[in-house]
């Protein structure tokens, strides 16, 4: 029966994480959908800033409650999750509290303890999480962007955070109620929860920790195969996303090589217009600005996975907060809603992405949207992981600009003013001092 459990345990193992990594090779090939960019440079101020940001969670405790929470289930979870290491050690070789023999009892003991102390603090943090997302009535977790699926993947990560450290508890109580001369004291808090345990047989006490070891084992395996389905990809994805961080001065606007270079052929006598490209010479992109998925950098579409949905760039955006469209969480959802619908073709056409009729802008972002921006940079500042969806905005705006001549009215008038009269006001050069005349 043992040989049984052990086989059945390693199938689960090995299917449990080989669908997470060919999950995790699928989105690798979406992200490489985009257009290559380097952002290998400044090795160390990155390896600082992914540490701070992304491990040290420095952003989130700029709003302390949630921030602190976030830290309660963050630093729980990961730590708990240690135990899966002595999980699968068990359930390969059949043993029963591996670490135990390593660690020694002192230590082993300290080491639960500290374990179910964080696993408490893990169940508080979710419950308030769950009440405050579902009956607080926080603007930002309660605006129609969220309803439907968003809403319930949210709800169901905290339900199933919830179940696995109940398991985890239940696993632990079992075990002490059932010797408790050989783990007495190391369970602090589980021996609380259950004290009616005692008065259950060993043989009862021992199919109880079986099945709760059993739950919190394949628990964890459906877990880390949900979040491809899920906004909590960004526990992985978080640390990749703030290292390939975009590292120049927020709002700073990165000009196209190859205008530049037509702007300074055109304003060189000396050159000749029809004169080939120089070898190795960058050729004229195909399309200015993005227009679909597979016109933006790699390191958005990165940022489309890595969105955590938290709603912190809304909240502070002042589009959204004077009632406009634009919701910089909304942008970074359908962005990620758009790549995740391509990667589906992909997958359905044999590899190869067949034309199906939708583009990013308009079929999923719309112009009202984009032009609500302000290019404030709040968003940005809020993003707890370093998203930056003013560069999508950017992008998108420079392809309706460049490519379909589609910027407002107010915005063409200034752009024809800047080009005849060098300002974008509507005046002769000759009258542009005229205002200090009387002065």
């Amino acid at each position: 029966m043992q040989y049984i459990d052990n086989a059945i345990f390693l199938i689960l193992l090995i299917a449990g994480f080989g669908l997470f990594f060919k999950s995790l090779k699928e989105i690798y090939r979406n992200i490489k959908l985009g257009r290559e960019i380097n952002r290998t440079d400044r090795r160390a101020e990155r390896w600082a800033i992914m540490s701070r940001v992304a491990l040290g969670q420095s952003k989130m405790v700029k709003r302390p409650i949630a921030g602190i929470l976030h830290i309660f289930v963050y630093v729980g979870f990961v730590i708990i999750n240690i135990e899966v290491l002595e999980i699968i050690i068990d359930g390969i070789f059949g043993t029963h509290r591996f670490l135990q023999g390593i660690l020694g009892d002192s230590f082993y003991g300290f080491f639960t303890s500290t374990l179910e102390v964080l696993a408490l603090l893990v169940v508080i943090a979710v419950v308030v999480f769950f009440i405050r997302r579902n009956f607080y009535g926080v603007k930002r977790l309660t605006m129609k962007e969220l309803f439907g699926w968003p809403k319930n993947d949210a709800n169901w990560i905290l339900i199933i955070e919830f179940a696995l450290m109940v398991a985890f508890f239940t696993m632990n109580g079992a075990d002490y109620y059932a010797d408790t001369n050989r783990f007495g004291g190391n369970f602090p808090i589980s021996k609380y929860i259950f004290p009616f345990f005692q008065n259950f047989s060993v043989e009862t006490l021992h199919i109880i920790e079986k099945s709760a070891w059993w739950f919190h084992f394949v628990g964890i395996l459906f877990f880390m195969n949900y979040l491809y389905y899920s906004k909590h990809l960004h526990i992985i994805l978080a640390f990749p996303n703030t290292w390939f961080a975009n590292l120049e001065k927020k709002g700073k606007f990165n000009n196209l090589d190859s205008v530049t270079k037509e702007i300074r052929l055109m304003m060189d006598p000396n050159a000749d217009p029809y004169a080939a490209p120089a070898e190795g010479a960058t050729e004229v992109p195909s399309k200015f600005g993005a227009e679909d998925i597979f016109d933006l950098d790699q390191h958005q579409l990165m940022s489309a996975y890595s969105c955590t949905e938290c709603g912190r760039c809304t909240s502070v955006c002042p589009a959204n907060i004077t009632g406009k469209k634009l919701s910089p969480r909304l942008i970074m959802m359908k962005t990620r809603d758009r790549l995740e619908e391509v990667g589906k073709n992909i997958n359905k056409n044999g590899g190869k992405f067949v034309e199906d009729g939708k583009k990013l802008v308009n079929d999923y972002i719309t112009k009202e949207e984009l032009w609500a921006c302000t290019t404030c940079n709040a968003c940005v500042e809020a993003c707890p992981v370093l998203i930056d969806p003013l560069s999508i905005i950017f992008e998108m705006r420079r392809f309706l600009v460049m490519e379909q001549s589609a910027a407002p009215q107010e915005l063409n008038l200034m752009m024809t003013n800047v080009e005849n009269n060098a300002a974008p006001w509507q005046y002769n050069q000759a009258d542009r001092l005229n205002w200090a005349k009387d002065n």
